[in-house]
Parts: structure tokens; C-alpha cells; sequence
């Protein structure tokens, strides 16, 4: 029997990163785990949502101590693009781990951009001495690669869930979060055109990460109910599970982030991409998604295809 202890961006409340320490430890639990510890920024609330042990961030070492494997993952976690700080600790629980001879694995990570050298080097350093690396996209793979590191290419997580395919109601989700390149004429925009093809249907603001998304979803509804939609209604505070129920309830959904991308095409429901960063450009190819970027002057062509799809 195995312990594992798994360091990510947990505890956060991020919609994604807790649907992906769902799968992580629901897989580690099928598979037989003695113990799972998760590291987390809310170990109490973690260890509720999840039902294993949990950690803080800053006390993990004897928790580490006690287990045999450390799974770094999934996400985003090595890149010093968001931080610098950040892409430090996470290598740190590396390094420690490593020192303490556990094994480590990466899980389904996208790895950099790494900007600063010392954080290259430190981070290649890490990655040679990992007993197995998974990673989600081609990017990552090439740049481990060309450091003479093999990995597997993997799937997001979330394409593992099966999700049921409920009786679609006549319900429109609309999934934003705050992004610099959201501008006023984007929101107006985005407004008329959900008035002039769901004017007669339930519109649902989804908040998936409530201290980055609600003041734009709040806005947005009011941007909404002034063109007349006042059957908007904007749900925050919500876990895995009731996304995915609620999701797979709706009729279309429009959604930025990534992972709401992935949950609308696992649960078949009718799905427009709003394209703010690669991924979610790349997952709308692969899926022939429409798609509409954040600088679009007509989203006619888009919606039109998310009608008849």
C-alpha cells in the first residue's frame, strides 16, 4: 500500500483545480491508496470536499515525511508568468521531497513559461529527478524534451469524468472571469447578441472562482437585465459537484475558462469559447467549438454556428 501527498493549487476555491484533485484522488482511491494528503491554502475545507487528510501550505513536511510518493499536479503549477514566488514553492516541495528521497511524479501539468533562468534551472533540475511526468499539452512536452526529459502526453484530467447527459432545459450559461483584455465594448457586445438569440431564456452567470469572477459576472448581469433580461441569475459559491449538475442542464453555454470549456463538451451541451488565452484556442479547434476572441467586431458568424450545432 502506498501514501501519496499531493501538492497543487488547492484550496483556492478555482473550479478547475479542485475538479482535478477530485479526479487525482478518486483515481488514487480506486487504485488502492493507503493515505492521500493534500496540501492545501483551506486544509479543513479540503479535507471535507475531498474526504482525505489535508495540510497547509506552510506545514507540509511532516505530512511529506510520512507518505511515499509526492504528485505535484495538475495545472499550472511550474511557470513563473503568475509569479515568481509561486513557481519557488511549488519546486521547493519538490526539492524537499526529493532530499527526503520520496518518489515524485508530475501530474497533467503544463509546464512554464519560465521566463528567468535561475527558475529554468531549477526547475529542469527538479523535472530530471521525477520518477514520472505527465503533461496536458504539446508545449510542455517539447520544452521537456528539448531539456532531455521524457514525459507522457496526457488529457486534461477532467476529460476523465463521466458526466450524465441530462434533458437540456431552456437554459443559457454564461461563464466569464476578469481578464485585462475584457474591455466595456466586448461586455456590451456580448450582451446584444445573448439578447437577440436567447431573449425568451433563463440566463445563468456563472462565478467559477469568486474572487477573480464575481465583480465581472455582477456587471455583466446588469448589462443583461438593462437590455431586458431580467430572468439572469448569477451563482457563486459553488462546488465541483454542483457545477457539474448545473451545467449539465443548460441548453448553450458560453464560457472563457478552460475547464468550463471541457465540462460543456463532456456533459453535451451546445458550447462557444470566448478565446483569452492558447488553450482555450486549441481545445475549440480540437472540438470545432465556435469560437469568439476578446477584439471580435461581430460575433455573428460564432453564435450562428453554436445555434445549429
Amino acid at each position: 500500500m502506498t501514501r501519496y501527498i499531493v501538492s497543487g493549487y488547492i484550496g483556492f476555491d478555482n473550479f478547475g483545480d479542485e475538479a482535478i484533485a477530485k479526479v487525482l484522488t478518486d483515481s488514487l482511491k480506486r487504485n488502492g491508496a493507503d493515505k492521500i494528503t493534500l496540501i492545501s491554502s483551506n486544509p479543513k475545507k479540503t479535507s471535507e470536499l475531498h474526504h482525505v487528510e489535508s495540510c497547509s501550505m506552510l506545514n507540509f513536511i511532516n505530512p511529506l515525511l510520512n507518505s511515499d510518493v509526492l504528485i505535484s499536479g495538475g495545472g499550472s503549477l511550474l511557470q513563473d508568468v503568475t509569479s515568481f514566488k509561486s513557481l519557488i514553492y511549488y519546486l521547493s516541495v519538490i526539492y524537499i521531497a526529493l532530499i527526503f528521497r520520496k518518489k515524485v511524479e508530475i501530474y497533467a501539468q503544463g509546464i512554464g513559461p519560465i521566463r528567468s533562468k535561475i527558475g529554468r534551472f531549477l526547475t529542469k533540475t527538479a523535472l530530471k529527478h521525477a520518477e514520472k511526468i505527465s503533461v496536458r499539452d504539446e508545449k510542455s512536452q517539447q520544452l521537456l524534451s528539448e531539456w532531455n526529459i521524457k514525459s507522457e502526453l496526457v488529457k486534461d484530467p477532467l476529460f476523465l469524468i463521466d458526466l450524465p447527459h441530462k434533458e437540456h432545459k431552456k437554459i443559457v450559461g454564461v461563464q466569464l472571469r476578469d481578464f485585462p483584455g475584457i474591455s466595456q465594448k466586448f461586455l456590451e457586445k456580448l450582451a446584444c447578441e445573448i439578447a437577440s438569440r436567447f431573449g425568451e431564456k433563463q440566463i445563468i452567470i456563472f462565478s467559477l472562482q469568486d474572487s477573480i469572477d464575481t465583480n465581472i459576472c455582477n456587471s455583466f448581469a446588469n448589462i443583461l437585465r438593462s437590455k431586458g433580461l431580467n430572468n439572469t441569475e448569477i451563482l457563486t459559491n459553488l462546488s465541483t459537484d454542483k457545477v457539474f449538475e448545473k451545467f449539465s442542464e443548460l441548453e448553450y453555454l458560453i464560457a472563457m475558462r478552460f475547464h468550463a470549456n471541457v465540462v460543456g463538451i463532456k456533459s453535451g451541451v451546445k458550447t462557444l469559447a470566448i478565446n483569452y488565452d492558447p488553450k482555450v484556442k486549441k481545445l475549440a479547434d480540437e472540438y470545432n467549438l465556435p469560437l469568439i476572441n476578446l477584439d471580435d467586431t461581430n460575433f455573428s458568424d460564432a453564435f450562428n454556428k453554436l445555434v445549429l450545432s
